[in-house]
């Protein structure tokens, strides 16, 4: 064999030629293409309600709805994606916002420390790497705003900046949050802070 046939591209299979990229189901689904909207949907459902469900305290109604909420208000606001950035990461912010939406509703105050450890520390043992249940629980039973903090900041690689920003706060203020988080879960975890 030549290696002048190694050079060439190997054709593609039918599958992968049939499986439209995301900015072309993207253009289907602005033009009401309902289908492109159901193939995105199936694509990134998984990663939305990841976050969403960590932004929401591990609570499995909860981020169910939010899911959907940000899926809904995906297909409403699709023209204002500008294909500058991959529609995931668009989504996901998008996904996001929707969950912060929910922080800031006036209605969810934080409560004192002393009952969210209480609702953090169920029979603890030490935490281990095979122990993530236990980790998820203590996260869910962060107040709200140093558990949207910890999430953002932790786990989806936010920069101060841009969580004080979504959720109102100065930086310095989101910061103080990720601390009291970190400090929360080490106590829930049976840790010494």
């Amino acid at each position: 064999m030549s290696t002048a046939c190694l050079a060439m591209p190997l054709p593609m299979s039918r599958e992968t030629q049939s499986e439209p990229d995301d900015f072309d189901l993207v253009r289907r689904a602005r033009s009401g293409d309902v289908r492109s909207f159901e193939q995105l949907y199936r694509r990134h459902v998984g990663r939305v309600h990841g976050a969403v469900w960590r932004l929401s305290g591990m609570n499995p109604a909860r981020a169910e709805e939010l899911a959907q909420e940000a899926f809904v208000r995906a297909w409403e606001k699709l023209d204002s994606f500008r294909f500058e950035s991959a529609f995931t990461t668009w989504l996901h912010r998008l996904a996001v916002n929707v969950a912060l939406m929910e922080l800031r509703r006036p209605d969810l105050e934080d409560t004192t420390e002393s009952d969210e450890l209480e609702r953090a520390s169920e029979p603890v043992r030490p935490f281990c790497v095979a122990e993530r249940a236990d980790l998820e629980r203590a996260v869910a039973g962060l107040p709200p705003r140093a558990r949207a903090v910890l999430v953002l900041h932790d786990i989806e690689g936010w920069k101060h900046e841009e969580i004080s920003r979504e959720l109102d706060m100065a930086v310095g203020s989101s910061k103080a949050q990720l601390h009291r988080a970190r400090g929360l879960l080490k106590r829930a975890l049976g840790e010494s802070p």
